[in-house]
C-alpha cells in the first residue's frame, strides 16, 4: 500500500508558477511599466493567483476569501488601532521624521487619491494580501483552525523577497536615514526586506484573527494609505 503524499505534485506546480508570476509583476511594476499600469498590473496578477490556487485545490476558505463580515469587523479594529498609533505619531515632535520620506514629493489631492485609492490598494496592497496572506500560505498549507508556522514563514520570507527592488530606496526617509545615514544600500535593502518579512506575519496574525483576507487588507490599506498621507502633511 502506497503512503499518501504530504504535498500534492500539483501543489508543487501552482507555487513555482505563482512565485515566477509574482517575480513577472514585481519586476514589470518597477521597472517596465508606466506608472498608470502599475494597479492593473497587481490586479491582473492577483486574478492568476486565485486561478493557480483554485487549480491546485485550495478552497475558498483556504484561500481567505470565503467570507467578509468577521474579516471586515477585524480589519476595521485594526484601522483604528493604526489610527491611534498615527495620532500619537503626530502628537509627539520627535516622532514626525518617520513620516519625512523624500520618495512622496508634492503631491495634490487628486494625485494623493490616485496614489491612495489607485496604486496603493490594487498595485501594492490587493496583490500582497492576495498573494502572501492568501494563495501562498494556503499552497504552503496554512489553515484557519490553527497557527502552523511553517507556512507562514515560507510566506513570510517570500513577502521580505517580494521587497527587494521598492527596498532600494528606503534610505530616501528620514528616520531611516538618521540612524543607517552611512550604511551601504546593499545592507539597508537587506534590513527592509527582513522588516517586510516580520510585517507579513503580523499582517498574516490579522488574517488569521479575522478568519479572511480582507481583514489584513484593511489593516495593510490603512498603514500604507495613511502612512503616505501623514508623509504629505507633515513634509
Amino acid at each position: 500500500m502506497t503512503e499518501a503524499v504530504p504535498f500534492p505534485p500539483k501543489r508543487v506546480l501552482a507555487l513555482v508558477a505563482a512565485v515566477v508570476t509574482l517575480a513577472a509583476s514585481t519586476t514589470l511594476a518597477n521597472r517596465v511599466l508606466p506608472g498608470w499600469a502599475y494597479p492593473v498590473c497587481g490586479l491582473v496578477a492577483s486574478v492568476v493567483l486565485v486561478l493557480l490556487g483554485r487549480a491546485a485545490g485550495c478552497s475558498w476558505r483556504d484561500l481567505g476569501l470565503r467570507s467578509l463580515r468577521r474579516p471586515a469587523l477585524t480589519g476595521l479594529a485594526g484601522a483604528g488601532l493604526i489610527a491611534v498609533v498615527f495620532g500619537v505619531a503626530l502628537a509627539v515632535p520627535s516622532l514626525r521624521t518617520v513620516y519625512q520620506d523624500g520618495r512622496v514629493g508634492d503631491p495634490d489631492l487628486g494625485q494623493l487619491l490616485w496614489l491612495t485609492c489607485g496604486r496603493i490598494l490594487f498595485g501594492t496592497v490587493l496583490i500582497e494580501e492576495i498573494a502572501f496572506r492568501g494563495v501562498l500560505p494556503g499552497l504552503f498549507g496554512a489553515t484557519d483552525e490553527r497557527w502552523r508556522w511553517p507556512p507562514i514563514l515560507c510566506s513570510a520570507a517570500l513577502f521580505g523577497l517580494w521587497h527587494a527592488l521598492p527596498a532600494l530606496a528606503i534610505g530616501r526617509n528620514a528616520a531611516v536615514h538618521a540612524v543607517f545615514g552611512s550604511t551601504p544600500v546593499a545592507v539597508l535593502q537587506v534590513l527592509a526586506m527582513a522588516a517586510a518579512g516580520v510585517a507579513g506575519i503580523f499582517l498574516h496574525w490579522w488574517r488569521h484573527l479575522g478568519r479572511g483576507v480582507l481583514a489584513s487588507v484593511i489593516v495593510h490599506f490603512t498603514t500604507n494609505a495613511g502612512g503616505l498621507t501623514l508623509a504629505v502633511l507633515v513634509r
